[in-house]
């Protein structure tokens, strides 16, 4: 007997799923206020350099004229100043013999030496305006997103190898536990050396949601409902995004709108009372006892009558044996065996791709015609039809052809973009929103199909490692949007380059639709036959297809050969239907 047969007999979907999934909501709704934060926390409001109070018989705009070179589009400068005031026309300023025909020479311009003066209006306070984080000090400013995200490479890392070692549930608390200090310390922040330590630690904590929630939902779901589980949980995610722009609306100050995307993270502490510990993982650790007794709990909220003999400890220590860890997991193991090895190096670079590709998109909510607001809950809307696209996608053509075709529509989205007017404000908005939309579902493609390739003695450490990758590519996608400098369709072209080289990889990583999770590195590597399939006989050897009378009329479990992947497997008969089925 095999885990799936458990599940089978306490229910793989039903209310105790459904309470599990509710729980594990908030997770999913913070990880965009935080990831997507700096969209409001870093904006760059309108300023200009720091002057003089103008005298009484001076307009604002006169006195502005007088300090301010202008830009090559006419605007006013926001990062230079004259040496020497300007004499302008009808002023006492205007020197003597000087025409505005007859300039002496180019005015020599200098820095903003007194600090700059910033327009309130949207944003009552950012980093930006905190720490001056502008003109020659912009990368700096640019560079906080990257260190949030740096840290959550670390932090998938650490979290993917400790919750294969000590369990979901335990892990989780701690990410909480971190992520609440840690992000009080950032709002509390006094210098910006502190905000960026604090804030790269933080991302380290929330690394241990992206990681575990995912897992910890599939690891109690059939095969038949892994996949709406997934989209669905997905959608929690597509809500925080319009969250944000909705806090953000409301709270203007950076401070209280850190500690707003914070302070959530003390309820989500006591929720783990409730929260499940995974069945899978304790029979693969050997923990028996403590299996038995969720699954008993399982059975119990889902109406599922179980016998002594179905669930016995006897028999679950049969299942804990044949799926018991013999050695601790280790990033290694990704790569000991040639299949692992091919689904490790694939995936990792199709999470750069989705990553790069979707905080690219995300983060750069400017030149689109609408207030910073309206751009947020824009992207945040598209996200639900994009949940939907993955949902009838990988039901009908699979995850391998959905994560290719997500990533591909990325692409040709930022490629037509290039090729638009920028004076066409409509049409660079509807690309723009259209390849949020397929980013989205490249990302929720991604999590659902490597939870499903990774067996699950490994699951959370193959997860570790490949959002590593894919958070290395979310700390570059703001450093590649300052390529704008160097010329200003570069930094779409580096999204949309890499998305598509992630969109050819994806088609070299095998299918899993239909296919019950791997329980161990023998599984993956032996491409196990996992279908139900019917038949008559343990002798019996059936061809792919193959059609079988059902002549016993009675569920029965049977080895059998599969002559594709020539390796026996255990089928489990059913009494309806006569198709024999199989998943490489």
């Amino acid at each position: 007997m095999g885990f799936e047969e458990l599940l089978e007999q306490v229910g793989g979907f039903g209310p105790f799923q459904l309470r599990n999934l509710a729980l594990l909501a908030l997770p999913r709704v913070l990880l965009p206020l935080h990831f997507l934060l700096p969209i409001f926390l870093s904006a760059v409001p309108a300023h200009r350099c720091a002057l003089p109070g103008a005298p009484a018989n001076f307009s604002q705009d006169t006195w502005l004229e007088a300090h301010l070179p202008r830009e090559p589009d006419g605007t006013l400068s926001s990062c230079l100043r004259f040496a020497h005031p300007e004499a302008l026309p009808n002023t006492t300023l205007w020197g003597e013999g000087q025409t505005p025909e007859e300039p002496e020479g180019k005015p020599s311009t200098v820095p903003c030496s007194q600090g700059w003066e910033y327009d309130h209006t949207e944003f009552s306070s950012t980093i930006a305006t905190e720490w001056d984080l502008v003109c020659e000090q912009k990368g700096l400013n640019r560079a906080t997103s990257t260190f949030f995200f740096a840290g959550v490479l670390v932090g998938a890392v650490a979290f993917g190898y400790l919750s294969d070692r000590f369990g979901r549930r335990r892990l989780l608390l701690v990410a909480y536990v971190s992520a609440l200090v840690l992000g009080l310390a950032s709002a509390a922040s006094v210098s910006y050396v502190m905000f960026a330590i604090t804030r790269t630690l933080t991302g380290s904590a929330l690394a241990g949601f992206t990681i575990i929630v995912m897992p910890l939902e599939l690891e109690w779901l059939d095969v038949e409902h892994r996949t709406v589980a997934g989209v669905l949980s997905s959608t929690f995610w597509s809500g925080g995004v319009m969250l944000l722009a909705l806090v953000g609306y409301l709270i203007r100050d950076w401070r209280w709108l850190l500690l707003a995307v914070t302070l959530p993270c003390a309820p989500g502490i006591l929720s783990l009372w409730w929260v499940p510990e995974s069945a899978r993982w304790l029979l693969t650790q050997g923990h028996v006892e403590e299996a038995h007794k969720y699954l008993l709990r399982c059975a119990r909220l889902n109406g599922r009558p179980v016998g002594e003999d179905s669930l016995s400890r006897e028999a679950l220590n049969k299942v804990a044996a044949g799926e018991r860890v013999v050695q601790r997991p280790s990033y290694l193991d990704l790569f000991r065996t040639p299949r692992l090895r091919h689904i490790s190096l694939y995936c990792m670079v199709v999470w750069f791709g989705v990553n790069f590709s979707y905080y690219g998109l995300s983060l750069d909510v400017s030149e689109l015609g609408m207030n910073v607001y309206q751009t947020q809950l824009l992207f945040g809307a598209v996200e639900l039809p994009s949940k939907l696209l993955v949902y009838l996608s990988v039901r009908h053509f699979g995850r391998r052809l959905t994560q290719a075709g997500t990533l591909l529509g990325t692409t040709l989205a930022l490629g037509i973009g290039l090729l638009v007017s920028s004076e066409r404000k409509s049409w660079s908005t509807a690309l723009a929103v259209m390849g949020k939309g397929f980013s989205e579902a490249a990302f929720t493609t991604a999590y659902l199909f490597t939870s499903e390739l990774y067996p699950t003695v490994l699951r959370q450490t193959g997860l570790g490692l490949t959002s590593l990758v894919g958070r290395l590519g979310g700390s570059l996608a703001p450093l590649a949007a300052l390529l704008d400098g160097v010329w200003l369709s570069l930094p779409k072209l580096a999204y949309g380059g890499i998305a598509f080289l992630a969109a050819c990889t994806a088609l070299l990583l095998p299918e899993t639709r239909q296919a019950q999770l791997p329980e161990t590195i023998q599984d993956v590597e032996r491409k196990r036959c996992v279908h139900r399939t019917m038949c008559t006989c343990e002798h019996m050897h059936v061809d792919v297809g193959a059609q079988i009378p059902d002549t016993l009329g009675f569920k029965e479990r049977h080895l059998h050969m599969c002559t594709w992947c020539m390796y026996v497997c255990v089928h489990r008969l059913s009494v309806s239907g006569y198709m024999t089925t199989w998943s490489m």
